[in-house]
C-alpha cells in the first residue's frame, strides 16, 4: 500500500499551528469540508528541512501533540524513516478521539507496560500511575495526584539506580494528568509523548539487561513501537477511551 493509499495523519497545535519544530498554520476544515490546500512546497523535498511532514500509522507514535488530523496530499512525495515528506496536504477531519482525556489515559497505559518490564517496582511508583489515571475519570482529585506524584519522586530518590526506568515512566504519567488546565492542550502534548518515550526507553533498558545482541534489542524495540502503536490506535478508533 502506498503512502496516498494509506490513511495519513497530521498532528498539530491546538489551533492548527505547527508543531515538532515546524512553524506557521494549517487550514483547518470546516464542517464536513476539508481544509484548503496548503501552498505548494518549491525545491527539492528533504525530511525535517523542506517539505510537509505526514505521519503514517506506524509513524504517529513518535510525533504526538494536542490534535491530530487526517491528512491527505497530492504530488510529489518522499517516504522517510518515521514519516512522509509531500510537496502539497491539506487537512481532511479532526481526529475527535484524540482528546485530553485519551492521551492523559494512554500515557497511563503507556507507563504501566513499562512497569511490567521492572522486577519488583516500587508501590509508590505504581500507585502514581493508578492515581494518574483515576485522575483523568475524573476520579482523583489534584491534590491527591501532587501527592501521588510527590511519592514516586521520592521513591527514585531512594533508590536511583535501579528505580529510574520506573521513576521516569510512572512519573511522566503523573506529570501528564498535573498539567495545569489553561495549558491543558499543548501540556497533554508534551506530557504524553514524554510518557511514551518514557515507555520505550524503559522497555528497551529492561530487555537490554538480558538482551546481548544487537538483533535482540531491536526486536524490543519493535516490540515496544508496535505495543504502543496498537494500543493507540484503540482510542484512535475508539474501541476505548475517554469522551
Amino acid at each position: 500500500m502506498t503512502p496516498q493509499q494509506a490513511k495519513l495523519y497530521k498532528v498539530l497545535g491546538a489551533n492548527g499551528e505547527a508543531t515538532n519544530g515546524g512553524t506557521g498554520k494549517w487550514f483547518l476544515p470546516h464542517g464536513k469540508r476539508p481544509g484548503k490546500w496548503m501552498p505548494k512546497i518549491k525545491g527539492d523535498l528533504i525530511p525535517c528541512e523542506n517539505g510537509y511532514h505526514l505521519c503514517r500509522k506506524q509513524d504517529l507514535i513518535h510525533w504526538l501533540g494536542p490534535s491530530l488530523w487526517e491528512a491527505e496530499y497530492r504530488g510529489e512525495c518522499v517516504a522517510a524513516e518515521d514519516k512522509v515528506v509531500v510537496r502539497q496536504a491539506r487537512l481532511i477531519r479532526h481526529g475527535e478521539t484524540w482528546n485530553d482525556g485519551t492521551a492523559r489515559l494512554f500515557a497511563c497505559d503507556c507507563a504501566e507496560y513499562a512497569l511490567g518490564f521492572v522486577k519488583n517496582p516500587d508501590p509508590r511508583s505504581v500507585d502514581a500511575v493508578r492515581v494518574a489515571r483515576l485522575f483523568a475519570l475524573g476520579e482523583a482529585t489534584g491534590d491527591e495526584l501532587a501527592a501521588a506524584r510527590a511519592a514516586a519522586r521520592a521513591a527514585a530518590s531512594a533508590a536511583w539506580g535501579t528505580a529510574w526506568a520506573t521513576w521516569d515512566a510512572a512519573s511522566a504519567a503523573a506529570r501528564a494528568a498535573a498539567w495545569d488546565a489553561a495549558s491543558a492542550a499543548w501540556g497533554t502534548a508534551r506530557a504524553t509523548w514524554d510518557a511514551a518515550s518514557a515507555a520505550a526507553r524503559a522497555t528497551w533498558d529492561a530487555w537490554a539487561a538480558w538482551a546481548a545482541s544487537a538483533a535482540a534489542r531491536a526486536a524490543a524495540r519493535a516490540a515496544a513501537r508496535a505495543w504502543m502503536t496498537e494500543r493507540l490506535f484503540q482510542y484512535l478508533d475508539g474501541e476505548v477511551g475517554h469522551d
